[in-house]
């Protein structure tokens, strides 16, 4: 396990975000302030400081090792989707300087044609835009040799349809946030201006050694079980579920959990679940 899993998780959590604590030591106090106003009450986020921020991201991201940026997005496939572009560039003179621009941060446009849209468009219309998604902080993705600075975004179209996972989430809030609004002022309840939505999912999830999976046709393409014998029914395997988790098993979710604490993600419960190799975290 890293020295990093040996302090404290208060000491490094979200060390992988510029979240709050970044921000504040990286931007002037009226940017800092906007992009907040922006994050926690919804106002628009005035043009003229995406540069500044933009700046500070770069600057945050370089001394934390990274090299690329890339607008990280969710389409339509179930998986994520980036392109990764480097800081370096080439000027006229040919020396080359690191350079991330405010256009750079607010938006991009990949080719769309490749993404499925829901059916709401014909193949051939290739055009599709990344924006930047203000409300979730950027993070820092370790691989290779360094780390990629990763930027979340939506997925949108030229006339606005959503091509994404979060675009829709996020109109979603929108929508429930104005209706509790409305229906806070019927309760005589004035003065509010935004109601957030929380959600706290729990994640369940089989371990299953990678030379067994492999030899298992089923779950290498299918990604669930389709031969073998019938699950159990009732109460037989009580035993599993609470019980103490093998070590082995308590390695793994360690691990994971401190990859999480580094990205600013709560992982608050962990416990076997009722099946075989079944298990669950939760925030």
């Amino acid at each position: 396990m890293s020295n990093e899993s040996k302090k404290t998780v208060t000491s490094y959590y979200g060390a992988l975000t510029f979240g709050t604590e970044a921000m504040s030591e990286r931007l002037p106090k009226e940017v800092f302030k906007a992009l907040q106003e922006t994050v926690k009450a919804g106002k628009k986020l005035p043009a003229d400081i995406a540069g500044v921020v933009a700046h500070g991201m770069k600057e945050w991201a370089m001394e934390n090792g990274a090299t690329h940026y890339t607008h990280w997005f969710q389409p339509m496939t179930g998986s994520t989707a980036e392109k990764h572009d480097a800081f370096l560039t080439t000027q006229m003179d040919g020396t080359v300087i690191e350079r991330f621009s405010g256009e750079q941060l607010i938006q991009g446009e990949p080719d769309a044609s490749s993404f499925p849209s829901g059916g709401m468009r014909s193949t051939f219309e290739a055009r599709g835009y990344t924006a930047w998604d203000p409300t979730s902080p950027a993070f820092l993705m370790k691989g290779g040799k360094g780390m990629t600075l990763c930027i979340p975004t939506v997925f949108i179209s030229y006339h606005g349809e959503a091509l994404d996972e979060k675009t829709p989430l996020l109109r979603s809030m929108s929508a429930v946030s104005n209706s509790a609004i409305k229906l806070l002022e019927t309760l005589g309840v004035t003065g509010v201006t935004k109601v957030n939505t929380y959600a706290g999912p729990e994640q369940e999830y089989f371990l299953i050694d990678k030379k067994f999976y492999s030899q298992r046709p089923d779950l290498v393409m299918s990604g669930r079980t389709l031969l073998g014998a019938l699950p159990p029914k009732g109460q037989q395997l009580e035993d599993h579920y609470f019980g103490s988790i093998p070590d082995r098993v308590l390695a793994f979710m360690q691990e994971v959990e401190e990859e999480l604490y580094l990205l600013g993600i709560p992982a608050k419960t962990r416990h076997n679940e009722v099946a075989p190799h079944q298990f669950e975290i939760a925030p």
